[in-house]
């Protein structure tokens, strides 16, 4: 018997940053932030890209800030932000608004929103 198994697309890594607040989100956008868990502005998770990731993403694209995030900037993040509770890594990062501002209500080019490819890793440094 095969099981249904979510296999990921690539060995991608995605940075996901919560932009938007929690007023005015409808219930089925918050549910899906809440499953990615962003549930607070400013909060970052870091995940394999796979097919259930990528229907996610594009249901919150106007709440969130993501791309493919590099070893530096990863590992800058864990050493920045990374905690242990009970002995293992809290599963998301906690950030500062970005120094220099951001354009929080337009899409990428012109702000944050949506996929920023690899200028994630700028924001994300503008953060730490």
């Amino acid at each position: 018997m095969e099981k249904n198994i979510k296999k990921p697309v690539s060995e991608k890594k995605i940075a996901i940053i919560r932009i938007s607040g929690m007023v005015k989100v409808s219930r089925d956008i918050e549910d899906t932030l809440y499953k990615l868990r962003l549930r607070r502005k400013y909060s970052c998770v870091v995940v394999t890209l796979n097919e259930s990731l990528k229907g996610m993403l594009e249901k919150v694209k106007y709440y969130v800030a993501y791309g493919e995030i590099d070893k530096e900037t990863y590992d800058k993040l864990l050493k920045a932000r990374g905690k242990k509770v009970n002995g293992k890594l809290k599963p998301f990062f906690r950030l500062h608004p970005p120094r220099k501002g951001i354009k929080s209500k337009l899409q990428y080019p012109k702000g944050v929103l949506g996929n920023n490819k690899a200028d994630i890793n700028k924001l994300i440094v503008r953060m730490l």
